[in-house]
């Protein structure tokens, strides 16, 4: 494992968001030394910290994650320390006991750790039962500002990933229809070839990459106060989403077909010219469809905003040799202009 992958992640935290942390870490250490005077309110500060994620859904569920591991952490603390009094070794024995109560109650890791850190901060620093319930009360203080100052402070709403990353793909996959068109007719070169075939692949990941940026967005509106005025947005990029991830599969195929089926005479047939066209209108028709879902992040102008796939492509049969190839190429047309022009 690298090191630098270990510790630095691929990009940057919206500072934004930083700032929302710093502002409720902040709040909650005033309000609960305020309210429970006394000790340090670290626990509301970790609470609080915690808490602020980068959505208001995420927040919701570290909220309960934090608030149940430390009530059962300040449980198992408080009963430990009545029935054992207070030697130092009964730390150790807390955590212990917290990780193994966490597993056969099946919690989460982040609820199994809270739990055992709960009970070892409890015990080192006061394990009275006033110390506990304290402790309780200022940890759902810290709870609940996490979760004003992210919902009311400017919500995160990850829209703009899932449209950046749609448009990609979107992008690459007309692409990759017309790289396929330009060279369907001419001879090719085994390095070529294999060119062909790798940008063809890359469609994969980037679909991958879209249904992801999608999901999280779709993830950021739950619970979100903002949500109603970018639902209706991430509703469209999941249809286009949807159009587009068969035509990605039928795209690949295609281009595996070519691979694998390829010699020299393949651009003497004639059927291959008509295919090659059919193929740059495909492309033309995914540039417009990104465009009207208006997703693009660079968007490209078309010659023409009228769709140009025609009626299914009807050709004389090929020479026994390259059927395969061309009923394959062929198959994949017509389920790429059903998904594109949405037959019924």
């Amino acid at each position: 494992m690298r090191i630098h992958a270990a510790i630095r992640a691929s990009k940057r935290s919206p500072l934004l968001q930083v700032v929302k942390s710093a502002a409720a870490t902040i709040a909650a250490w005033l309000l609960a030394g305020w309210v429970v005077p006394g000790q340090l309110p670290v626990f509301a500060a970790i609470a609080a910290l915690l808490v602020v994620q980068p959505s208001v859904n995420q927040s919701l569920s570290k909220a309960l994650e934090r608030s149940i591991g430390v009530i059962v952490g300040v449980v198992i603390a408080v009963a430990l320390g009545l029935l054992l009094g207070s030697p130092s070794w009964i730390v150790l024995l807390a955590i212990v006991v917290a990780m193994l109560v966490a597993w056969a109650f099946k919690a989460t890791p982040g609820t199994g750790n809270q739990v055992a850190i709960s009970a070892m901060l409890v015990l080192a620093l006061g394990s009275t039962p006033d110390y506990a319930i304290a402790r309780i009360f200022e940890t759902l203080i810290g709870v609940v500002i996490g979760i004003v100052v992210n919902a009311l402070i400017v919500p995160p709403v990850l829209v703009a990933p899932a449209r950046r990353d749609l448009g990609l793909l979107g992008s690459e996959l007309a692409s990759s229809l017309d790289r396929l068109a330009d060279a369907l007719p001419e001879p090719q070169t085994p390095a070529k070839l294999q060119e062909l075939m790798l940008e063809a692949r890359l469609l994969r990941p980037m679909k991958e990459a879209a249904e992801a940026s999608i999901a999280a967005g779709e993830e950021s509106l739950t619970l979100n106060p903002r949500r109603s005025t970018h639902r209706e947005e991430l509703r469209e990029m999941r249809a286009l989403l949807e159009r587009l991830s068969p035509i990605v599969t039928q795209t690949i195929g295609m281009t595996r077909a070519y691979f694998d089926h390829y010699d020299d005479s393949i651009g003497q047939e004639p059927a291959v010219t008509a295919i090659a066209e059919q193929l740059r209108r495909a492309g033309h028709d995914v540039r417009l469809a990104v465009q009207i879902a208006d997703v693009s992040p660079e968007p490209e102008t078309l010659t023409s905003a009228i769709p140009a796939l025609t009626a299914p492509l009807v050709i004389r049969p090929p020479s026994s040799t390259h059927w395969i190839l061309i009923g394959s190429l062929m198959e994949d047309l017509r389920r790429i202009r059903g998904e594109l022009v949405e037959e019924e």
